[in-house]
Formats: C-alpha cells, structure tokens, sequence
C-alpha cells in the first residue's frame, strides 16, 4: 500500500519561501490527479492547487502568482513551492492522490483522510 509522507514545512517570515514536499512509497505515475490541501489543525481542508498526470495545474486564487505545483515521477515526489509566503497562508498543508475542486472547504474530518492516499499533513508557520 502506497503512503504520502510530506516534508518541508517549518517557520518563514512573511514574504519568505518554502518547498514542500510528498513523497510516496510507491509509483506515483499512475496516478491521475494530486493535490496540496491546507487548513488549520482540526478545521476544515481547502484545496490549494492540483496537478494531472499530463502535467495540467490549477490552483485557488489565493496562492495564484505565489505557489508552484510539480512533481517528479522518477523520484516519486510532488511539490509545493510557496514564495512571498503571508501570515495568511500559516496552515497544516497535506498532499493527496485525489483532486477535489479548489476553494471549497472540505470536511474537517474524514475517513478519507485515514486513507493511503492522504498525507498526514506538515506544519507550515508564516510571521509577520
């Protein structure tokens, strides 16, 4: 069974950057949608930007311009490169094997979450 094991996050100051990364214990090539979700602990999950397998990317307006969505089939890796961070953007941020639509809030729990195809999440701190 393939596990999302995220790294990277940390403490920033506003208008610093950071790269997130998921890497997967398995081939993530197959897999046809990933994603970045973000959301304070226990609350409720919105969507940060997603990427196919043909390499198409979307992203919530709010990071537009900022975050970088990609990743590396042969290193079996997804990213997030957050630049011109904001206190705003201080969050747990997870990546996922799945896309759900952007900017709509998700549940703040989930069976879902408990699942393979959903990283436990990393710490991302952002100060003023």
């Amino acid at each position: 069974e393939v596990q999302l094991v995220e790294s990277g996050g940390g403490s920033v100051q506003a208008r610093g950057s950071l790269r997130l990364s998921c890497t997967a214990s398995g081939s993530i090539s197959s897999m046809y949608c990933m994603g970045w979700y973000r959301g304070a602990p226990g609350k409720e999950r919105v969507g940060v930007a997603t990427i196919n397998s043909d390499g198409t990317t979307r992203y919530a307006d709010s990071v537009k311009g900022r975050f970088t969505i990609s990743k590396d089939n042969a290193k079996n890796t997804l990213y997030l490169q957050m630049n011109s961070l904001e206190p705003e953007d201080t969050a747990m941020y997870y990546c996922a094997a799945e896309c759900r639509p952007l900017g709509i809030p998700l549940p703040a729990v989930s069976s879902d979450y408990d699942m393979w195809y959903w990283g436990k999440g990393i710490l991302v701190t952002i100060s003023s």
